[in-house]
C-alpha cells in the first residue's frame, strides 16, 4: 500500500501578530489596548469600549468611572490600528442614583448637525429637584431642545464630543434649566455618531 501523503500543518498562531490601538487625536492618541489578528482586514471596523479612567482622563471625577466611549478602529498602519470616536455613555446603574422617589424625570432623544457636518444622536435625563407639573415639564422639554441645537450646531463634532465627554454640555443644559425649575441633575446618558460604509 501506498503511504499516505503527508500535508503540511501550519500554525495559525504564527501568523497572527500583534497590533496597538490608540485613540483619536482629541485624546492625545492614547493607547486603547492590543489585539491580535492574522489579517489587517479582521482589524478594521472592530468597536472597542473604554472609560475615561481607563485612558487616565478626569481621574479626580467619579464619573471618569462611569463614563465609556466607544471607538471604531478605521486604519491599520503597519501594527498600528487608529479609530475613531463614534459614541459614549454614562452607566445606567450611575444614572439610576439620581432617579429617586419624589423627582420627576425626562428623557429627550434629539438629533443635530456639527458644523462638520457629523450627524449625531444626543439621549439626554434631567431630573428635577421635585414632582413637576405637567406644564413645567413641557417647559423643560423645549428648553432641552433649544439649548441642545444651539449648543450643538455651531460646534465641529470633536468640539461637541470633548463638550459632551467632560460635561461642559450637560453643565450648559442645566444652567438653562434651572431658570425654569429647581433642578437635581442634567446628564447626556449616551451620543451616537451616524456612520456610513461603502
Amino acid at each position: 500500500m501506498a503511504g499516505k501523503k503527508k500535508t503540511k500543518v501550519v500554525d495559525k498562531w504564527k501568523m497572527k501578530k500583534w497590533y496597538t490601538v490608540t485613540a483619536p487625536a482629541m485624546f492625545d492618541s492614547r493607547e486603547l489596548c492590543e489585539i491580535i489578528s492574522s489579517d489587517d482586514k479582521n482589524v478594521t471596523n472592530r468597536i472597542i469600549k473604554r472609560s475615561l479612567m481607563e485612558l487616565g482622563i478626569g481621574m479626580s471625577s467619579q464619573m471618569s468611572m462611569f463614563t465609556n466611549l466607544k471607538f471604531r478602529i478605521t486604519d491599520v498602519k503597519g501594527t498600528v490600528a487608529g479609530t475613531a470616536l463614534i459614541g459614549h455613555e454614562v452607566s445606567p446603574s450611575y444614572l439610576k442614583t439620581f432617579a429617586r422617589r419624589g423627582k420627576s424625570l425626562i428623557h429627550e432623544v434629539i438629533g443635530v448637525k456639527t458644523k462638520d457636518g457629523a450627524e449625531v444622536r444626543l439621549k439626554i435625563i434631567a431630573v428635577s429637584d421635585s414632582k413637576v407639573s405637567e406644564n413645567t415639564r413641557r417647559n423643560l422639554r423645549k428648553a432641552i431642545h433649544e439649548e441642545t441645537k444651539k449648543n450643538a450646531e455651531g460646534l465641529k463634532f470633536d468640539e461637541l464630543m470633548q463638550e459632551v465627554v467632560y460635561g461642559r454640555f450637560s453643565s450648559k443644559l442645566f444652567n438653562r434649566l434651572k431658570q425654569i425649575t429647581k433642578m437635581k441633575r442634567v446628564e447626556i446618558r449616551k451620543s451616537e455618531k451616524k456612520e456610513a460604509f461603502a
